[in-house]
């Protein structure tokens, strides 16, 4: 096996991870049948990643660095809080579209059976989330709604947003999480 720039068979690993999970009718997600994907051993994944779990907090931290990236990347070009709200909601459901694989992790599908810590990780990451559709919905109405009407929305807002990739990855992947999301979408903002 060539020599390759460090970080690339990691890489190449974490895609291989996020591939399978695309396909979860699919053969049980193991180090071995990993390692067979890649044509490595089962040790050649050991000395990139200490063990499963690892690999999967590797996808998270993708998972968080794009999508939280991506959320001030709207925060900073959008002042209007409405409109915050709706790009950021439209850009989780794309974020799924674009990463069906990664859609399974999102709604915790693939973190069963794992070690405990992955999926209060992503609890966390709903947090996250939460806040940054609190912050764009006091944008909006800045003293004119209770807190306790800020956080119901963010939180039906994340819960619309769960819904919709765990649809998602349930159809197997042929409902989009956007398909007829709009409509949805503007009804939240209300």
């Amino acid at each position: 096996m060539a020599t390759q720039p460090p970080g690339q068979r990691k890489l190449q690993i974490l895609q291989a991870l996020a591939a399978m999970l695309e396909h979860p009718k699919g053969e049980k997600i193991t180090t071995a049948a990993l390692a067979r994907r890649l044509e490595v051993s089962e040790a050649a994944l050991y000395r990139h990643f200490a063990s499963k779990a690892q690999m999967f907090e590797g996808l998270i931290e993708f998972i968080e660095t794009s999508v939280f990236g991506l959320i001030n990347q709207i925060a900073e070009r959008q002042h209007d809080g409405l409109a915050q709200a709706h790009d950021i909601l439209s850009m989780l459901l794309q974020f799924a579209a674009n990463n069906p694989g990664m859609t399974r992790v999102l709604i915790g599908d693939a973190l069963v059976g794992e070690d405990e810590r992955l999926q209060q990780r992503m609890n966390q990451f709903y947090g996250r989330v939460e806040l940054a559709l609190k912050q764009a919905l006091r944008l909006a109405a800045p003293g004119s709604e209770h807190e306790a009407d800020v956080t119901a929305r963010a939180n039906l807002m994340v819960a619309f947003v769960l819904g919709r990739w765990h649809r998602y990855a349930k159809s197997g992947f042929t409902l989009g999480p956007s398909q007829d999301a709009a409509a949805q979408i503007a009804l939240l903002l209300r």
